[in-house]
């Protein structure tokens, strides 16, 4: 049985996207990197979760491969977007009632995912992490 299975289907998974999307429209750290209508975008995160943790393969039959590095180039994602974005997922996850041990690991997929999103690091060399390589997971 897939985590997909185990924590619900798709229902599980459109709340968890409603709550994350919830919170980020309420922050003002990072609403200005996601576009004014959300629901696209709400839409593509929950079927890419959805595929990702075994359930339909709707999301590569309309996007193809997820290239998530390269998706979010655009934005200016540093360590402090970075933790917020992961703040507000890891609460979804609690608020779309995930047990565990599917809790451990879809927040342990969240936290090295977000931390693979990372592409503005700080200006003293000596303390700037090194950049990811892209990877499907």
């Amino acid at each position: 049985m897939s985590l997909y299975e185990m924590v619900g289907g798709m229902p599980t998974f459109k709340t968890l996207v409603d709550a994350f999307y919830a919170r980020v429209e309420a922050d003002d750290r990072l609403r200005s990197m996601f576009p004014d209508d959300l629901e696209p975008g709400k839409r593509y995160q929950m079927l890419f979760l959805a595929q990702y943790f075994g359930g339909p393969t709707d999301y590569d039959g309309e996007r193809g491969h997820p290239r998530l590095r390269m998706r979010h180039m655009p934005f200016a994602i540093d360590h402090a977007a970075q933790s917020a974005w992961l703040e507000h997922m890891l609460a979804a996850i609690d608020i779309a009632g995930i047990q565990e041990p599917m809790r451990g690991e879809m927040r342990a997929y969240f936290t090295r995912g977000s931390e693979f999103m990372i592409n503005r690091f700080p200006e003293n060399p000596a303390n700037a992490p090194a950049a990811p390589t892209e990877s499907r997971s």
